[in-house]
């Protein structure tokens, strides 16, 4: 399964106040964060990463395109709300770029998927049809070229069995154009003793760095999947296949000429919006065992007025505690970041590399604080992030932190602390407890209702992984 946000942080948001437990035992007992905050700490760059990754080439196995006409490709899973409920999405035919394209019919091939608990689904199967659609990206400037998608189809499968395996094919039956049979695992019940393997990765890309992260991940075997953020890199390209670097914005965006933006990312996934009762693709909530998870969107409005802001509210009055005693919020741009990529943007409210925080509220140390969990580094080509703004002459000018798509500026310096009057800190501030710049991935686990496990595993080129700490949160 599969989650996507155009957002790189987890933020494990506490009902009452968490406690934090760090990897490496001492005479048998393992801390809780009753004895922090805890000092902070900087991994040394490891030399072994390969900063600057590089994309994929076009024709390599992993990425070209290997099936013909409208054989089903793409094929990915998302949940809708609850474990009864998933959407299986597709691509058939091929996409377009020229200056006088013609875009492909959605109604030319039909969207069903058929499903059953039996591999051979041959008996006791059960078809469900959806919908279709395309969209384009049009740019009326000379030496660029105008994009329209192939046919992309999501279908939402309802009524099933919790923590069950079903297997699925995707297609239209009726032309001959069905893929091959997968399988996925639904969900289990709501409650406060059920818990999925859960596995974070934000910034992926599609880089040598990428695949080494997708591969441990798989390794690890997660239940279900959250796709934090920059879930595409599309306009790293320009439509005449020439790379444009664009370190300042956020993928997803993508903004036409008419305005128009998210098109591609609005299109391209499925997200149990409606069902969550949300107007916008761009923040929705679902339920996974006893966890209750909030995707929510940086770059649409959130102030007091906004829908999502009043939209959050309804979620989560709805949210009954003692089915779901976990909360956890999701969005792109991290609240704390002591990075100088993107370094206080979000003051109006992503950073490649990995960093925790302790128990902070408005940067300042609270026992009753969340934790923040920043996984940017899953491998894309922008570069890892690897200076620190506590680092001489790296704390940048107050007037490069803005971001047009989360209100413009409004970075201010710190009003209190150790670095109050100033824009940064001069060493790495307490309310950051740990921080490596590596590429990698994270996971989730859940042990009963008041204790979760993270684990943050960085991926070294030759191959080998390694689990840089432990920790538990307790309610």
């Amino acid at each position: 399964m599969v989650v996507k946000r155009g957002g790189g942080s987890v933020i494990p948001i506490g009902f009452s106040c968490f406690f934090l437990i760090f990897v490496g035992f001492v005479s048998g007992i393992i801390p809780t964060t009753l004895d922090g905050p805890f000092t902070p700490v900087t991994v040394p760059l490891d030399e072994r990463f390969r900063g600057h990754a590089v994309d994929l080439p076009s024709d390599d196995p992993r990425v070209r395109r290997t099936v013909k006409g409208f054989q089903p490709e793409q094929i990915s899973i998302s949940l809708s709300t609850t474990h009864d409920s998933i959407w299986v999405s597709w691509i058939t035919g091929e996409y377009q770029i020229g200056d006088d394209i013609k875009p492909l019919n959605p109604h030319t091939v039909g969207s069903i998927v058929e499903y059953g608990k039996v591999k051979s689904l041959k008996t006791q199967t059960q078809k469900t049809e959806g919908y279709s659609l395309i969209y384009n990206q049009l740019y009326p400037f000379e030496g660029l070229q105008n994009y329209t998608s192939g046919i992309i189809h999501h279908v939402q499968l309802t009524g099933l069995s919790p923590d069950t395996i079903y297997y699925y094919r995707c297609g239209d039956p009726s032309i001959g154009a069905m893929s091959d049979v997968f399988r996925f695992k639904t969900m289990p019940v709501s409650g406060p003793k059920s818990y999925p393997r859960i596995g974070i990765v934000g910034d992926l890309g599609l880089t040598y760095n990428s695949t080494s992260t997708v591969s441990h991940l798989i390794k690890n075997h997660p239940d279900l999947l959250l796709l934090v953020g920059d879930a595409t890199y599309a306009n790293l390209y320009l439509t005449n296949g020439t790379g444009s670097d664009c370190y300042s914005c956020n993928h997803e965006i993508e903004e036409q000429v008419e305005g128009t933006t998210f098109a591609a990312y609005s299109s391209r996934f499925a997200f149990p919006s409606t069902e969550s009762g949300s107007k916008s693709t761009m923040y929705y909530s679902f339920n996974a065992g006893g966890i209750h998870f909030l995707m929510l969107g940086g770059y649409t409005a959130y102030n007091k007025s906004s829908d999502q802001y009043k939209w959050l509210q309804s979620d989560l009055a709805n949210v009954d505690r003692e089915v779901t005693p976990w909360l956890i919020g999701v969005w792109h741009p991290p609240w704390y970041n002591t990075y100088v990529s993107h370094y206080k943007e979000v003051e109006c409210m992503r950073v490649h590399a990995y960093e925790r925080s302790n128990r902070v509220y408005n940067y300042t140390l609270d026992p009753c604080g969340p934790v923040h969990i920043t996984v940017g580094d899953g491998g894309n080509r922008e570069k890892m992030a690897i200076q620190h703004t506590d680092e001489p002459g790296n704390c940048p000018e107050p007037s490069t932190t803005p971001d047009s798509f989360m209100g413009g500026f409004c970075a201010t310096n710190f009003t209190s602390g150790p670095a109050a009057g100033k824009f940064c800190w001069d060493r790495q501030p307490e309310y950051s407890a740990y921080r490596e710049s590596s590429f990698g991935h994270g996971i989730l686990e859940f042990h009963l209702d008041c204790i979760q496990k993270v684990k943050w595993c960085s991926s070294f080129e030759n191959g080998v992984t390694k689990t840089v700490l432990n920790n538990h949160l307790r309610l």
